[in-house]
């Protein structure tokens, strides 16, 4: 639903494109029938900006919980639209960067109704349940402490895969003088990357104001032109609509400070920027990045002194080697392009 399933299967679309495979990319949600996926995305973005809690009680009643309702009666709305998809086109391989499509290709598979490989690709670094369906073939998942729990859970093989980030991210460095220049930033102060998601998501004003100060605060609010206009009317900081230039504004900041865990995070471990997590969205979010921090790969700032503090600390040269560096060796692992391959008729 939101920009990072689309993004994870843009790139992976791209890169199986590039090395020869015939790739079809689909958006699930298109396949429920009378416009209830845009109904779905809808409702979800209106709760996430409005009322989060709302969005926290469905996480944990419907996605965390051991006795929560299953996806059954969407997944019997579109299964037939996917089989029909996959089986016209002749693709031998199916993989779901969303887990309502990883019910669907579950289902099916378990069924024999699908005969294409059906792997899932988790995105989110806490795998909930509505990730996991037995009926799939194999996951892919962001490091090995979900791929362990995956694995358990499912009794199919799981498989840690590196960051699926765009090769803009890592492969070369942005231009930290052009980023500053094309926002106006004429303001010395070190620059702190606000991240609110594709949606503009989360408590990102009040995080903003704790930052404004002795950093400057560049907040990212994506989509939402009401967060962007009221935090430019509060005058805090500076505030970005969707940009395509995060490898230049990444190389001009002093860390990013997220509250999803998505993929901005995966975006800032490939640029070597230090990620900081603070008032985390409900449900995914909160989750997300509590693993996160138990990984070691970003700092948890629980408290507005907490995230001052680890702002202060990623200043520390030694301090901010350790914590790139263990986010940097997520891109050791093996690339999902490669994972995938290894299966059986991965040509299409």
């Amino acid at each position: 639903m939101g920009a990072g399933h689309d993004a994870a299967a843009a790139e992976l679309a791209r890169r199986m494109a590039a090395a020869g495979a015939d790739v079809a990319k689909v958006d699930v949600l298109d396949l429920l029938p009378l416009r209830l996926g845009r109904a779905l995305r809808g409702w979800y973005m209106a709760a996430m900006r409005h009322t989060p809690w709302l969005y926290g009680l469905v996480y944990d009643t419907f996605m965390c919980s051991a006795r929560a309702p299953d996806a059954q009666p969407l997944v019997t709305l579109a299964r037939g639209r996917l089989r029909r998809l996959v089986s016209g086109g002749g693709h031998t391989h199916v993989v779901s960067t969303f887990h309502l499509a990883a019910q669907m290709a579950g289902d099916l598979r378990i069924r024999g109704e699908l005969t294409a490989h059906s792997t899932v690709l988790i995105t989110d670094f806490a795998a909930h349940r509505m990730w996991l369906h037995p009926g799939n073939d194999d996951y892919l998942c962001p490091d090995r402490r979900t791929a362990a729990t995956v694995a358990a859970a499912t009794g199919r093989p799981a498989h840690a895969h590196a960051p699926l980030v765009s090769p803009r991210f890592g492969r070369r460095p942005g231009d930290p003088q052009r980023a500053r220049a094309g926002i106006g930033l004429a303001d010395r102060r070190p620059m702190v990357l606000v991240t609110a998601g594709s949606w503009g998501v989360g408590r990102v004003e009040e995080t903003a104001r704790v930052i404004d100060g002795r950093y400057v605060p560049v907040i990212l609010c994506g989509h939402n032109h009401g967060l962007r206009a009221r935090l430019a009317a509060a005058r805090i900081g500076v505030a970005l609509g969707w940009r395509t230039d995060l490898p230049d504004l990444m190389a001009a900041a002093h860390a990013l400070v997220d509250n999803a865990a998505g993929l901005t995070c995966r975006e800032a471990f490939a640029a070597g920027l230090p990620v900081i997590t603070h008032r985390p969205i409900p449900g995914h979010g909160r989750d997300g990045t509590r693993h996160m921090a138990e990984a070691g790969i970003a700092i948890a700032a629980h408290t507005p002194a907490d995230l001052l503090d680890a702002l202060d600390a990623v200043a520390e040269p030694a301090r901010r080697r350790r914590l790139t560096a263990a986010a940097a060796r997520l891109f050791d692992q093996a690339p999902a392009e490669a994972l995938i391959a290894r299966c059986p008729d991965a040509g299409r």
